[in-house]
Formats: C-alpha cells, sequence, structure tokens
C-alpha cells in the first residue's frame, strides 16, 4: 500500500511540475521571443531522419512589421472573434462537433451498406470521415507551442488550460504576434516573414490583401497547398477571405 502510495505521490508531484514549467514558459512568453515550438522541433525531427538534411526557414519580425492584410485575413480565416472571444468559441467549437458526428454516422452508414452489397464492393477502402477543428487562435497556439499533436482527451483538456493560461498571461496582439511568427506554412517554412518570401518573394510588411488571402487559406494543410499551388479551391477561398477581412477586428 504504501509502495502505492509512493507512486501516487509521485504522479501528482510530476503533473504539478509540468504544470509550473507550462505557466513559467508562458510567462517567458510575455517578454522574449520563444525560440522554437513543440510542433516545430517535432518537424525538424521528422524533416532531418526523412530527408537527410533540414531545410528549415523562419525568421522573427515583431508585430508591426507584419501586414495588417495578413493579421486580418488569419483571423477571418481561422478565428473571426478573436478579439472579443476569451480563449475558446464554444459556439464553434459544439458546431464543430455536430459536423464531425455527422460525418461518423454517413460513414457508418456507407460501411454498412458495402458490407452487405456485392464482395466486390466489399474490397473498396471506406475513407475515414474529415475532422473539422474548430479551434481558435489561441487553441492552436498553446497545442504547438507546448503539447504533442495526439489526439486525446487528456491532450484536448490540457491545451483548455494553456489557452486558458495565454489569454490571462498575454494581450490579444502577443498572441497573435507569436502564432504568426511560429505557425507552419509548409514543409520547414514556419512564420510570417518566411512565409511572405518563400510564395511571394517580398517581406511580411509588404503583403497585399490577396496575397495575404492565400496565405491565410492554407493554413489548415500548408504542405499539400505548397505542392499544389495553383489549387482552383486555393483560388476561390481566397478571394472569400479576401472579402471578409475588412470585417476582421484586430487587437
Amino acid at each position: 500500500m504504501k509502495a502505492v502510495l509512493r507512486w501516487l505521490l509521485l504522479v501528482v508531484v510530476a503533473a504539478i511540475g509540468l504544470q509550473l514549467f507550462f505557466l513559467l514558459s508562458i510567462a517567458a512568453a510575455v517578454v522574449m521571443d520563444p525560440v522554437s515550438t513543440t510542433f516545430q522541433r517535432s518537424e525538424a525531427w521528422r524533416i532531418a531522419t526523412e530527408r537527410d538534411r533540414l531545410r528549415w526557414r523562419q525568421q522573427w519580425v515583431p508585430y508591426e512589421r507584419i501586414s495588417d492584410h495578413l493579421k486580418r485575413a488569419v483571423i477571418a480565416a481561422e478565428d473571426d472573434g478573436f478579439a472579443t472571444h476569451e480563449g475558446v468559441d464554444w459556439e464553434a467549437l459544439e458546431k464543430a462537433w455536430e459536423k464531425n458526428a455527422k460525418a461518423e454516422e454517413q460513414a457508418a452508414r456507407l460501411a454498412l451498406r458495402l458490407r452487405s452489397s456485392s464482395s466486390q464492393s466489399r474490397l473498396r477502402p471506406v475513407r475515414p470521415p474529415k475532422v473539422v477543428g474548430g479551434s481558435t487562435i489561441t487553441q492552436q497556439l498553446a497545442k504547438n507551442l507546448l503539447l504533442s499533436g495526439e489526439r486525446t482527451l487528456l491532450r484536448k483538456g490540457q491545451e483548455f488550460v494553456l489557452t486558458f493560461a495565454l489569454e490571462a498571461m498575454l494581450s490579444k496582439q502577443r498572441i497573435l504576434e507569436i502564432y504568426l511568427n511560429s505557425v507552419e506554412w509548409g514543409e520547414g517554412i514556419f512564420g510570417a516573414e518566411a512565409a511572405a518570401h518563400h510564395y511571394w518573394r517580398k517581406p511580411a510588411s509588404q503583403l497585399s490583401a490577396y496575397e495575404a488571402a492565400r496565405l491565410a487559406v492554407m493554413l489548415p494543410r500548408p504542405k499539400f497547398f505548397e505542392k499544389v499551388p495553383n489549387s482552383g479551391y486555393l483560388a476561390h477561398r481566397a478571394g472569400l477571405i479576401a472579402g471578409r477581412m475588412r470585417h476582421a477586428e484586430l487587437p
């Protein structure tokens, strides 16, 4: 019994220590620019091991040297309530939950029909349902900055805790500044400055409204859109985002 209690005590101490580490990391981000994020380190390892070389591009630029067009485009595309919510958009999460549940139900019905049809049809693989996120910019930053990419309830719960800590300790401008300087825009391409130079051959401060909209639309699947720059969806969606940008509220 004593051994069990000791193990439980160690687990509790480790959990408290981890939370303190997270909080100290967020507190440091108030005045210090993060050198890297957990997601970036994971990607650096993957690229280095898969490609036998590390192609990496990132350059930190302050908030004022990032085009307002890009700030508005990212807010319009990823989180239109960023300036006013407290870290979590509960309505967006509810809608995402409903969409995912509906997609899973449709996939299950399709699988059932295939199993009951001919043997040839049963050989056809059933595509998994597309998962809709509903995460805010702050939630995305919490996940990329300090957490792994695994999809578990424990990791999601930790994400909520860190999201509220970010909102409590950092200003909205600082959250957006760190996000725009660390978010992925292609394989080994991180941050607004690197993305602007890679795709448009100019600094992030000089991006036009449409160029910014194109970059914002890439965010959910940056490595995919990097390979298909002439995608019709990308052009169409960028036009829609460009039209919504004037309504996006900056912090």
